[in-house]
């Protein structure tokens, strides 16, 4: 007999399954065949947000690189051309700090000493020293990417594209130089933009001190801090204009507070008595003595003084602030308002160490000077009061240090001119979860500052801004390609990195002379503004690509995790508004966060999670797979990863094993049989045509759901058809596959076939397998998705079907409930609801096969049944109806509310839709039954079980345990054979000579005799019985 079918093993080994899909696909160069066979087509566009290569890959990069394969796999089924070229993020501070950390050197003057060109050719050699971990990471996943023309930020095209963004910048006016106070890392040193500072928050316990200042007319006023490292930089006080502030005494000496906070300073106070109290305006204008005397000189300039500012509370502290405004923006706005020309001071060095400025603590780390400034104070009499102080502070997401603000020059884009240009463009987006777009997103958009895009480091692409040596000769040159640079200076550049661009020294045209030079200030970008650079410099736009870039942005899709929103999301549409007035992207899913057990970060020092590599080798990538993309995650929930990795294997069951099961079972049986399956539409059999219709609508939902990146959609209703194959369509059409029922075969051949197709996206590897094994075509995923035009999708039939399922669910339940095992029979079985005439002969003998009954009966009248309430979805009603919930939750409590005809709910004069409450059905006291099709029917069980009923249950048993024999034995599938058994019960021996038939029918036995003289021991409802069993080749009588 031809088989035309592998031999495929029951319990799969999806690991070398998988090994064995990715030699074909590399063999078959699968990959670049399936995006060149869409040339001509529509294209797919997405950006792949380009990860650092200094790091191996962790479940996070996993988890997005998975998402994107899903999208481009499906749109490229689809239809669509989708390129998917692979980018390295290379430049900034992740590849520097691990510069320093191999090359042992750290900061700026030790870089310097180094050698910038030494320190920036290590840079470049160790940045992508882990790509090729990247690599085979995603060859093994089964990520499709293109590796041979990967772009990387360090490249010269790349480089020359982000200079053009600045230029054009530069040209509509939307860059600018300033000096402000910004957050800076020292431990990095260099200052960090407003949503990477967001990306670190930390708790942090301070002292917070309270010191007194002695204002010139001989009053003190009690100033709070929780910065004792900057008093020896203050310049100014501030008040509140309106605050009321108290002027107590003790001893002669005057001390001033703002009133509201007296009650803090109890203890402080306890012997001084109010005397006076004064409105902080009249405080404005007053000097006081410096408390150091490191600028003491700046008085003549108009320093000490006491100032106004609307910061100022009464929330914490004293209700007077100290002000330096080398150290903090409101104190910097506050001093320059007060005076444009006011000094400021910052004697802190790039390493966050004090200067000589201030010499009783130069050298050293000012957080390191916190306690001897307290014991200074303490000293001289100044410190009032000392506290700890936990507070969320910023930490560099980078060297895990907290910040510290600090004035400095730095370039910036003008964000808030374009501000509400990006939220309109936002509105243009499709954010998955929706909530992101108004929410964090949105919000995040609305109160977008401008952008500090310069860093004082050395791995990065240049600023391109040259300025005059010579403040008598003043000029700006800004460069936006390597040609300009060549046209205006006669400098060839072939390399845009430290030091060479700054060998690009040229005469100021200005300057007739000729002495003044053009040199470049010092500063690179930031590594986001490349990154919110990469939809044009990938494509090397606007030198190369332009027709094609402006014909194909913004993008179809991205997707990265929700702490994008601060970042790369963000600088992709600042970038996109301010050159294009476009949104970068058409689709964003934002995934949460991947998190160990107990919601702890996964942690590589903890080693609270699996080891990836492991995963892949012991359970696969397919499971993998489907743990991440059918998780809450992509709906912007977060993941918690167990450690040993056991619901990661449990994914395998949800889908992967389901399918391996149908397809094991079709090829097991049609290789018994001899038989090549064909595809058809229908069938005369309704339960073929119910399955194939079950297929139709699960394409349409799986193509719905990837379509609007709504991949958990695809992923339920995938896992949701598996359990109706397997347990309802094949488990009820086994007797068919027996006695070699053509129609079956070709049924379920269709439905693998293409649920492969429909799978191919979400389970790759195994979809392949499944499909070559079944079609012998070249693969799986250089098909079509399929349509399934042919197939008629009978919407009633899958309606009466699902309720059965339904049904017998519900059913089950009892039993379980009952202790009333599905083997014994029962006498009948009560369906109630309305519209139940479509539950004719054949389906009542469905359902009496499906939970072994002898009867079915219906019934129309639930209130004989159960009882009808109604559940309030609360949170909900809060919402919608505001002041009115009070009368509706009293007459909830009374019973006084009506259902309407359309579904919808009566209750105090207010109608309820159906998605603010639920219809509950509770079984009146005696009735075995249970409430299914939402609550909209009930079925009941006889549960009163005869002798006759219980002998026929024991036969049922019985088959059981033969069946098991079988299996045991390796029989084959439609091996007959002879049967004996022995018992000395004399109940368990009538009750198998009753139902010798049943027996003997299931089993396939063509002999069935009570005489057995050995075999295998087993135990019927505590009675004991031998049985053995042997092939025959003798036909049923």
């Amino acid at each position: 007999m031809t088989k035309y079918y592998a031999e495929v093993k029951a319990k799969p080994d999806f690991v070398e399954v998988e090994k064995e899909v990715l030699k074909f696909w590399e063999e078959d160069k699968t990959f670049e065949k399936s995006v060149k066979n869409r040339d001509g087509a529509a294209e797919f566009v997405f950006y792949d947000g380009p990860p650092f290569a200094n790091g191996t890959p962790h479940y996070g990069h996993i988890m997005v690189s998975y998402v994107k394969d899903v999208v481009a796999r499906f749109q490229t089924m689809n239809g669509k051309k989708v390129e998917r070229r692979l980018g390295w993020d290379c430049h900034g501070l992740p590849a520097e700090m691990s510069a320093e950390k191999q090359l042992g050197v750290s900061g700026r003057k030790q870089i310097e000493e180094f050698g910038v060109e030494k320190f920036n050719d290590f840079c470049r050699s160790d940045v992508l020293k882990y790509s090729g971990i990247w690599v085979e990471m995603f060859k093994r996943i089964g990520r499709w990417v293109d590796f041979s023309h990967d772009y990387k930020t360090m490249d010269l095209p790349f480089m020359e594209s982000v200079i053009n963004n600045f230029k054009q910048l530069w040209e509509k006016g939307l860059v600018y130089e300033d000096y402000r106070v910004l957050p800076y890392s020292w431990a990095a040193e260099t200052p960090l933009s407003n949503f990477e500072v967001n990306q670190g928050y930390q708790d942090k316990t301070d002292n917070a001190i309270t010191v007194m200042f002695k204002l010139e007319n001989g009053m003190k006023m009690l100033v709070w801090t929780t910065t004792p490292w900057t008093l020896p930089s203050n310049l100014m006080l501030a008040v509140g204009l309106d605050i009321d502030y108290a002027v107590m005494e003790e001893d002669g000496q005057k001390y001033v507070l703002a009133e509201a906070l007296l009650g803090r300073y109890k203890k402080q106070l306890e012997k001084a008595v109010k005397v006076g109290s004064l409105k902080g305006r009249e405080l404005v204008g007053l000097s006081y003595e410096p408390m150091f005397p490191y600028f003491k000189h700046l008085k003549d300039k108009g320093a000490f003084r006491v100032l106004s500012g609307e910061f100022v509370s009464t929330e914490d502290g004293t209700g007077i602030v100290h002000i330096a405004p080398g150290f903090g923006q409101d104190d910097f706005d506050a001093c320059r308002a007060y005076k444009e020309d006011f000094p400021v001071v910052c004697p802190v060095d790039e390493a966050g160490k004090f200067t000589a400025e201030v010499p009783d603590y130069e050298g050293k780390q000012v957080f390191e000077t916190n306690e001897p400034i307290m014991q200074w104070l303490k000293e001289n009499g100044l410190l009032v009061k000392k506290e700890q102080y936990t507070h969320s502070y910023p930490f560099c997401w980078r060297t895990d240090t907290p910040l510290i603000y600090k004035a400095m020059s730095s370039w910036f884009v003008k964000v808030t001119d374009f501000r509400d240009n990006m939220v309109k463009n936002n509105q243009q987006i499709n954010w998955v979860p929706e909530h992101i777009k108004d929410g964090r997103f949105g919000k995040w958009l609305e109160g977008a500052r401008d952008w500090s895009i310069s860093r004082n480091r050395f791995w990065g692409t240049p600023i391109p801004v040259w300025k005059s040596d010579n403040p008598a000769f003043p000029r700006i040159d800004v460069f936006g390609s390597v040609a300009e640079i060549k046209e205006k200076t006669g400098i060839e550049v072939t390399n845009l990195h430290k030091p060479y661009i700054d060998d690009v020294v040229y005469p100021n045209p200005d300057d007739p002379s000729g002495k003044t030079m053009m040199r470049r200030v010092g500063d690179v970008f930031d590594c986001w503004f490349e990154s919110g650079s990469m939809p044009y410099a990938q494509v090397h736009y606007p030198f190369e690509n332009k027709e094609w870039f402006e014909n194909h942005f913004p993008a179809d899709f991205i997707v990265e995790a929700m702490d994008q929103t601060r970042g790369w999301f963000y600088t992709l549409t600042v970038l996109s508004t301010a050159l294009h007035n476009k949104p970068a992207f058409k689709n964003c899913i934002c995934t949460g966060l991947l998190m160990a057990e107990g919601g702890q970060k996964l942690s590589k020092r903890l080693k609270n999670y699996p080891d990836p590599n492991e995963v892949l080798e012991n359970t696969g990538s397919d499971a993998l797979r489907w743990f991440l993309v059918s998780s809450p995650v992509l709906k912007g929930g977060n993941l918690a990863v167990d450690k040993e990795g056991k619901e990661i294997a449990k994914a395998a069951r949800v889908a992967l094993i389901p399918l391996w099961n149908a397809f094991y079972f079709f090829t097991l049986y049609a290789n018994a049989e001899g038989y090549k399956a064909k595809e058809i539409s229908s069938s005369s059999e309704a339960i073929d045509n119910y399955i194939l219709s079950k297929l139709k609508r699960l394409s349409q939902i799986v193509r719905q759901g990837l379509e609007t990146y709504d991949v958990s959609q695809a992923t339920g209703e995938l896992a949701s058809f598996m359990e109706v194959l397997n347990n309802w369509y094949i488990r009820r059409t086994r007797d068919r596959f027996w006695e070699g029922d053509a129609q079956a075969f070709d049924t379920l051949y269709t439905v693998l076939v293409n649920v492969a197709k429909i799978a191919a996206p979400l389970m790759p590897f195994v979809a392949e397998y499944v499909f070559k094994n079944l079609t012998g075509e070249e693969s799986v995923h250089l098909t079509d998705y399929p349509l399934l035009e042919a197939i008629n999708l009978d919407e009633k039939l899958v309606s009466e079907m699902d309720f059965l399922q339904d049904l017998c669910s519900a059913g089950k339940f009892i039993r379980e409930e009952k202790n009333l095992r599905n083997r014994l029979p029962l006498q009948s079985l009560t369906v109630v609801g309305d519209n139940l005439s479509f539950i004719g002969a054949q389906y009542q003998e469905i359902i009496k096969d499906e939970l072994n009954v002898k009867e079915v009966k219906l019934d129309s009248e639930l209130s004989r049944y159960a009882d009808k309430t109604v559940y309030l979805y609360t949170p909900l009603l809060g919402k919608a109806l505001g002041k009115d919930m009070g009368p509706v939750m009293g007459a909830y409590k009374q019973g006084k509310w009506e259902l309407n005809a359309d579904g919808t709910l009566n209750i105090a004069g207010q109608i309820l839709n159906k998605d603010l409450f639920e219809v509950r059905l509770n079984m009146k006291e005696g009735v075995a039954g249970q409430a299914f099709a939402d609550n909209k029917a009930v079925v009941t069980l006889d549960t009163d079980v005869t002798d006759a009923l219980r002998r026929e249950g024991m036969a049922r048993d019985f088959v059981r345990l033969v069946q098991t024999l079988r299996k045991d034995k390796d029989f084959n599938i439609s091996d007959r054979i002879e049967l004996c058994y022995r018992t000395t019960d004399a109940e368990l021996a009538l009750a198998l000579e009753e139902n010798k038939a049943y027996v003997a029918e299931q089993v396939l036995a063509v002999k069935l005799n009570n005489d057995c003289s050995e075999g295998t021991e087993a135990d019927i409802e505590g009675m004991k019985i031998v049985f053995n069993a042997r092939v025959t080749d003798a036909k049923v009588a």
